[in-house]
């Protein structure tokens, strides 16, 4: 079996990338987590990645000031000089700009902590517990220009309880994330298509 090359793009912890990287680790899964790269130098992440054995890369964002293009474009030249084939966002706190977006079609795929198309953007679990939703979630989805916009892979529902905070419907927003992260990127390694 030809494993495909991900690269994971973090900006923390990696709570996510850690339930890729395991998941990986099955002899049958159909990608191989080659790179992960982060655009703060000192991501907790970077360290449990290195601990694994996966290449690290550190792309800081500052030093190309406003200039977001040109930082996504040494991010794509790190992805290149790296051969991936998918990229997986996970808890990436920059907006990538379309130029990037283009270069990967239906090859880039991020984790979003809310049942999309409902609450885009941040704060997802304190904006729902505002609007007083029975169901909440997480979301994979490509990546596409626009935030949070991309066609769906797979969704999980979690349910809203009585006493939740937004802390408590976090945790078990991230527990669904950690479940159907590395499911997605199995159905797109099998070259699962989503037009």
């Amino acid at each position: 079996m030809s494993r495909k090359r991900v690269a994971i793009l973090i900006s923390g912890r990696g709570s996510n990338m850690a339930a890729l990287i395991e998941a990986a680790k099955a002899a049958d899964y159909p990608a191989e987590i080659a790179l992960v790269l982060s655009n703060v130098p000192d991501a907790g992440g970077l360290a449990r990645a290195s601990a694994e054995g996966i290449a690290t890369v550190t792309v800081d964002h500052r030093a190309f000031g406003r200039d977001r293009e040109a930082f996504d474009r040494a991010m794509h030249a790190e992805l290149v000089r790296h051969a991936i084939d998918i990229v997986c966002l996970a808890g990436f706190m920059r907006i990538l700009t379309p130029w990037l977006v283009a270069q990967w079609p239906h090859r880039m795929i991020n984790v979003h902590p809310a049942l999309l198309p409902a609450y885009k953007g941040l704060d997802t679990h304190a904006r729902a517990l505002a609007d007083g939703a029975t169901v909440h979630g997480a979301t994979v989805h490509f990546v596409v220009p626009e935030l949070d916009s991309g066609p769906i892979i797979l969704q999980e529902e979690v349910p809203v309880l009585a006493d939740d905070t937004a802390e408590t419907l976090a945790s078990r927003v991230l527990a669904a994330e950690h479940r159907i992260y590395p499911a997605a990127l199995r159905m797109i390694a099998t070259d699962y298509k989503l037009a």
